[in-house]
């Protein structure tokens, strides 16, 4: 069965949760709800990759879940270095190393691994338009480390609607777990 996730108004990391978790029967939703009040993600900011990768490491989840955690940090990391012109290691994190982004990502895959799709099927990115203030100041949507993640081959809607709409984190899941793009999928 393909997990469908709709981008083409909003791709943000709790849009990709929310349809997950929609697309889930009442007893894998429930399973996702534990799991996420057992995991303890300490309330600090993760500054780089490997601060990071040591959280994933203590999580009390599933391997599969830790090593689709990692990737998808892998390659947030390789887009922050690849827009400051510096190594993976290092990579300093802002925004996605909070821990309500790592609580994100791990929702996400937690859910993925739930409903075990044979694919995972999504329409055209929606990723808005405007600027963003983040911890770099004023930044034109998309932000550069979103616009990096885009660039690997993640198809973008011909239209945008202002605001932020795909964050570097939700760049860096659609990039790790989708199969495949449809401009529309109903």
């Amino acid at each position: 069965m393909n997990l469908v996730w709709v981008l083409n108004e909003l791709a943000t990391r709790t849009n990709i949760l929310a349809q997950t978790m929609l697309q889930l029967d009442e007893r894998r939703r429930n399973q996702v709800h534990l799991a996420l009040e057992q995991a303890i993600i300490e309330e600090k900011h993760h500054h780089d990759l490997a601060e990071v990768m040591a959280t994933i490491d203590e999580l009390a989840v599933s391997e599969r879940v830790k090593e689709h955690m990692r990737q998808v940090y892998q390659l947030l990391a390789q887009a922050e270095a690849s827009v400051h012109g510096c190594s993976v290691e290092e990579t300093h994190f802002h925004e996605v190393g909070n821990a309500g982004s790592i609580r994100n990502v791990l929702g996400v895959c937690v859910a993925v691994e739930a409903f075990a799709p044979e694919r995972i099927v999504a329409t055209h990115v929606q990723t808005g338009e405007g600027t963003v203030i983040c911890a770099h100041g004023e930044l034109d949507i998309p932000a550069p480390a979103t616009r990096a993640l885009l660039q690997t081959g993640i198809p973008t809607c011909e239209y945008t609607f202002p605001g932020e709409r795909c964050t570097p984190t939700s760049a860096a899941l659609i990039a790790h777990f989708v199969d495949e793009f449809q401009e529309r999928i109903f």
